[in-house]
C-alpha cells in the first residue's frame, strides 16, 4: 500500500498536525477552548469515526450491523433509534446515556436474538444527547461507528439530532466521514450531502462520503436478478453529475442480507434446506410473495411462526436466493452460504470501498478534522495573543500536505472545476487516489502487480503528467491538477524504490 511519503524523512501529516494542535493548546490555555483541542488532539490516535445516514427506513441500523458482525443496533422503531448511538471497541459489554452536563449514566441491557435492547432506566428519548454502546468487536477495532436518527423523520426534534451531529453550526463534526444510505435521490438527500460537504480541504467533502443504494434486493420485487438490477441503477446514480458532487461512489447493498450473512444459523440454514429440497416450480410458486410464503403448503415441514422468522431474517429475496444455492450446490454448510450472501448482498464491495476510501486514508481524515476545528478557534479567538502564529501553522499544513492536495483536485474533479478528455479525467481521478490509495489501483493494475510491472507504470504515468503539466495548450484548471498528479506518481516512485532495500 503507497504511503505516498514525500521525502524519508519528511514529518508525517499526522505528526505536523499533532504539533499544530500542542501549539493551539498552549496558545489557548485557560480558555474554553483548550478542553476541546485536547480532546482532538486524543482523537487523533482513536479509530476512525464513520457516521451511518440517511432517511427514515432507509436500513441504516440494518447495514451497520452487517458492518459490526452482530445483531446490536435496534432496527424496530423503538426509542432508541429516535438517538444517536456510538459503537466502539472496548474491553468490557456496556452501555451509557449522555445527558446534558452530567456524568454519563450506565443503562442495563439485555439480548433478544443477538439484537440489544436496551432500557433507558424512565429517561425520555428527547432527554438523551447521545449512547455510547461500547462492545468488544473486531470490525471496532479500526472504526467506531455512528448510528443517526432518520433524517426526513416525524419527529422533528429526531432528525434535527443527525443535523446537528453532521452539520453543526459552530463546532467540527465529530464524524470523519459518513455513509449515506438512500433508496433514490431524494430532495432532502441533496439538501443534507450538500450542507454536508464543503470545496474547502479542511471541511468535509465527497471524498469523505460514500453513497449506498441501501434495500438494493427490493428494486427488482425480490427477484433473483434485483441486484443485477439495482447495480445498474446505483451505477447511473454514480455517474451523475449531481450525485458525484456529493459522494465519492455508490454501492448497492441488500442490508437484511448481509445482516444475516454475518449472523448466519445453523438451524436457519437447516430450514432454508427445507425450501431448496422442493422442485423449483413448486418453491417458486411458494416463494410469490410472503403472504403466500407464510400461509400456504402446510405440509412443507415449517411452522409459521418459524417462516415469519426466515422472513424478518432474509426477506423474500434472500430467502429465494439462499435456497436456490443450497439446491444449486453453490453452498453447502452455514460457513459456505454466508460467505456466498455476503457477497451478493454487496457488503463486500461496500467493505472494499471503506477500506480503500475511508480507511487507508484514515490519518488525513482526522487530520482535516483537526485541522478544521483549529481554525474554527482561531476564527472567533482572533485577538488572542498568539493566534495569528497557529493560523500560519494551519495554512502551512493544509498547503504543502501533499494528500489535502490531492483531496482539493479530486473535489474539484467532483463539482466538475476540473475538466478534460474524459480518458484524462479518469485516469488523473485514479492517480490522485479517487479509486483507492494502493499504488495498483492507483495505476489500474492488478492487486499482484510485481514491483517491476508497478514502477514502469509508475514512471509512464509520471512523464505523461509531466508533459500535460508543462503544455502551455493545458487549461489553468487542468495544469494545476497535472501538477498535483506529477507529485502522486513521484510519490508512487518513491514508496516503491524504498520497498526494494
Amino acid at each position: 500500500m503507497s504511503k505516498l511519503a514525500s521525502e524519508p524523512s519528511a514529518p508525517r501529516l499526522i505528526d505536523r498536525t499533532r504539533a499544530v494542535l500542542a501549539r493551539a493548546i498552549d496558545v489557548y490555555q485557560g480558555t474554553p477552548h483548550a478542553g476541546r483541542l485536547a480532546a482532538l488532539r486524543d482523537r487523533l490516535d482513536q479509530p476512525l469515526r464513520v457516521a451511518v445516514a440517511g432517511r427514515v427506513k432507509a436500513g441504516k441500523s440494518t447495514l451497520l450491523n452487517a458492518l459490526v458482525g452482530e445483531r446490536l443496533a435496534p432496527t424496530d422503531a423503538g426509542e432508541c433509534t429516535r438517538i444517536v448511538t456510538w459503537y466502539e471497541d472496548g474491553h468490557s459489554y456496556q452501555v451509557r446515556a449522555h445527558v446534558g452536563r452530567s456524568q454519563p449514566r450506565q443503562l442495563r441491557f439485555t439480548r433478544e436474538n443477538g439484537q440489544l435492547d436496551i432500557d433507558l432506566g424512565g429517561l425520555a428519548a428527547e432527554e438523551v444527547d447521545e449512547l455510547v454502546v461500547t462492545w468488544p468487536a473486531q470490525a471496532l477495532r479500526a472504526v467506531t461507528l455512528i448510528d443517526t436518527p432518520g433524517i426526513g423523520s416525524l419527529s422533528e426534534s429526531a432528525a434535527r439530532r443527525t443535523w446537528d451531529l453532521l452539520v453543526p453550526d459552530e463546532e467540527e463534526t465529530p464524524a470523519d466521514a459518513v455513509v449515506y444510505l438512500m433508496r433514490h435521490l431524494h430532495a432532502g438527500d441533496v439538501e443534507f450531502l450538500r450542507a454536508f460537504h464543503d470545496s474547502e480541504v479542511s471541511r468535509p467533502s465527497p471524498v469523505n462520503a460514500i453513497g449506498v443504494l441501501s434495500r438494493a434486493d427490493e428494486i427488482a420485487v425480490g427477484r433473483l436478478d434485483s441486484m443485477a438490477s439495482a447495480r445498474r441503477v446505483a451505477s447511473r446514480l454514480g455517474d451523475d453529475p449531481d450525485v458525484r458532487r456529493l459522494v465519492q461512489s455508490v454501492v448497492p447493498v441488500a442490508g437484511l442480507l448481509a445482516e444475516t450473512a454475518v449472523t448466519l444459523t445453523e438451524e436457519e440454514v437447516g430450514h432454508l434446506r427445507t425450501i431448496a429440497d422442493l422442485p423449483v416450480r413448486e418453491a417458486e410458486e411458494l416463494l410469490l410473495s410472503a403472504d403466500r410464503f407464510v400461509s400456504t403448503r402446510p405440509e412443507l415441514g415449517l411452522t409459521e411462526l418459524e417462516r415469519t422468522a426466515l422472513l424478518a431474517r432474509f426477506g423474500v429475496f434472500g430467502v429465494r436466493l439462499a435456497s436456490t444455492m443450497l439446491r444449486r450446490k453453490v453452498a453447502g454448510t452455514a460457513t459456505e452460504l454466508a460467505r456466498e450472501l455476503a457477497e451478493r448482498s454487496g457488503l463486500n464491495q461496500l467493505q472494499d470501498l471503506l477500506s480503500s476510501l475511508f480507511f487507508e486514508r484514515r490519518d488525513v481524515l482526522k487530520c482535516r478534522s483537526a485541522l478544521l476545528a483549529v481554525a474554527e478557534v482561531v476564527r472567533v479567538c482572533q485577538r488572542q495573543p498568539g493566534t495569528d502564529g497557529v493560523s500560519a501553522e494551519v495554512e502551512a499544513v493544509v498547503a504543502s500536505a501533499h494528500p489535502f492536495n490531492e483531496l482539493r483536485v479530486l473535489s474539484g474533479l467532483r463539482a466538475g472545476w476540473v475538466s478534460g478528455k474524459a480518458e484524462v479525467v479518469a485516469e488523473l481521478e485514479r492517480v490522485i487516489g479517487g479509486a483507492g490509495g494502493a499504488t495498483h489501483q492507483r495505476l489500474r493494475l492488478a492487486p499482484d502487480a510485481g514491483g517491476a510491472e508497478l514502477t514502469a507504470a509508475a514512471v509512464d504515468a509520471l512523464t505523461r503528467w509531466q508533459r500535460r503539466a508543462e503544455n502551455p495548450l493545458t487549461a489553468y484548471e487542468l495544469a494545476v491538477a497535472a501538477r498535483v498528479a506529477v507529485r502522486s506518481c513521484e510519490g508512487m516512485l518513491a514508496d516503491l524504490s524504498q520497498s526494494t532495500y
